[in-house]
């Protein structure tokens, strides 16, 4: 029987013993009597080592005549090399081609030559082969992993909602039109009348991450068609301090596994990881104006903070306070008007109870407390011009008993270019979509 496949990480402590190797070969090179084989799997490079006299001589033959990233799987002998990438190397006694590529390489795995983002979107697969890209996967995966852990923690149920709507919580305008059976329905944009209706169940703190779709024509660096939306609701909050307090648990506990299970594993992006600082500062929209310069009570005071001021903010917040994160609080119901399930407050009904959750300059996360009076929630609809018939599933939650309640979503992919330092959130996904891709 053969021994079970080595991985290259676990070479060094199998000196001696004979080992089954494979991955995909990334170089080949003959300098007199020795020939070396560097072949690449998940945990890097290993070194495959024929030398003239020991080492079978078809060996020699078929490597000098195989392209490379072609698939090898070798037998052999582990033997000590301080001078191997890995500290170790086999001398094969037996190699199989397991799959041939074929030639020329649309595009370099290992050539130093850099490649513009669309040729390494058009080719993803052999893109996504560099060690680069592979920690990208990685933080990506731990960051999910750490995600459920830390909802876990905090007492959440991950729930999964339905995909395929009829009505979408911010109308067709931005949603993509399907035929569901001779009938339109819609793509999702997020869960969120779905995880409200849940708060009127036993099920009380939820969380789903997902996919999501989103119809707008925008082709900059952050945004994409379909990205990977982590939504969270929860009954019988007091206010939104509550939600606040939650969210800090939340990404304090996800940074934190992230980052232990990163340096476990030596990833580059370890050390990248913050060390998240409690509590994160308050600025209410209007004190975040302010900030920007804007003159209290003219209209620009509850104007919309583009990219680029959201961006100065950051950096002013992180000043004053010497804080990453921070919560953008009390936005106004005018930017909110169209979001007719946000609470407004009942001492100042021209603010919300909405927040967005910013890092070093970049939205991650919005939410706030919902309405979960009926009589209201359907008075914000009319205001918005929303038909409350199209809900009719979702209000009647609300009519036989709702809870307060309040929720937030984060992007995955935001945090993921924002953590590994990327210049387009395409990079972050492994098959990104937008609006001008649809393969691979």
């Amino acid at each position: 029987m053969s021994p079970p496949r080595r991985l290259s990480r676990e070479l060094p402590s199998l000196v001696g013993q004979e080992v089954r190797v494979a991955g995909h070969l990334q170089d080949y090179r003959a300098l007199g009597g020795v020939s070396f084989a560097l072949v690449r799997d998940r945990a890097g490079l290993f070194q495959l080592t024929l030398k003239k006299g020991q080492s079978p001589e078809t060996l020699f033959e078929l490597f000098q005549n195989l392209p490379r990233e072609s698939v090898v799987r070798a037998q052999g002998t582990v033997v000590a090399n301080p001078r191997a990438k890995v500290g170790a190397e086999v001398s094969p006694t037996a190699v199989e081609v397991l799959s041939r590529s074929a030639v020329p390489l649309p595009l370099g795995v290992s050539d130093k030559v850099g490649a513009d983002l669309d040729t390494r979107l058009n080719h993803r697969v052999l893109d996504l082969r560099k060690p680069e890209n592979q920690v990208i996967a990685e933080l990506r995966g731990t960051m999910l992993w750490a995600l459920r852990e830390s909802f876990g923690e905090l007492g959440f149920t991950e729930v999964e909602t339905p995909k395929i709507l009829r009505q979408g919580a911010e109308g067709g305008a931005t949603m993509f039109k399907v035929d569901y059976y001779g009938s339109p329905a819609y793509l999702a944009q997020s869960p969120q009348l779905y995880k409200q209706m849940l708060m009127a169940t036993e099920l009380e703190r939820v969380f789903e991450i997902a996919p999501a779709f989103r119809a707008e024509p925008s082709d900059t660096n952050r945004h994409m068609t379909e990205f990977t939306s982590i939504d969270a609701e929860m009954a019988y909050i007091d206010g939104p301090e509550e939600l606040w307090d939650t969210v800090e648990e939340l990404i304090a506990g996800t940074f934190r596994r992230t980052r232990e299970r990163l340096l476990a594993r030596g990833s580059p992006f370890a050390e990248k990881i913050p060390e998240v600082e409690r509590p994160f500062p308050r600025v209410t929209h209007r004190e975040g104006s302010e900030l920007l310069g804007r003159k209290p009570g003219t209209p620009a005071i509850d104007a919309e903070i583009g990219s680029e001021e959201e961006r100065a903010l950051g950096d002013l917040v992180q000043k004053k306070y010497g804080n990453d994160f921070y919560l953008l609080t009390e936005f106004p119901t005018s930017l909110k008007a169209g979001t007719f399930y946000a609470m407004r407050q009942d001492a100042h009904p021209e603010l919300t109870h909405y927040f967005d959750l910013e890092f070093r300059g970049l939205e991650l996360m919005s939410g706030g407390q919902r309405e979960h009076r009926v009589d209201r929630l359907e008075a914000n609809m009319q205001a918005a011009g929303v038909d409350a018939k199209n809900f009719a599933g979702y209000l009647e939650a609300f009519r036989y008993g709702m809870p307060p309640h309040g929720g937030f979503a984060l992007g995955l992919d935001r945090i993921v270019q924002r953590l590994a330092g990327l210049t387009n959130i395409r990079e972050a996904r492994l098959f990104p979509r937008d609006r001008f891709r649809l393969e691979p």
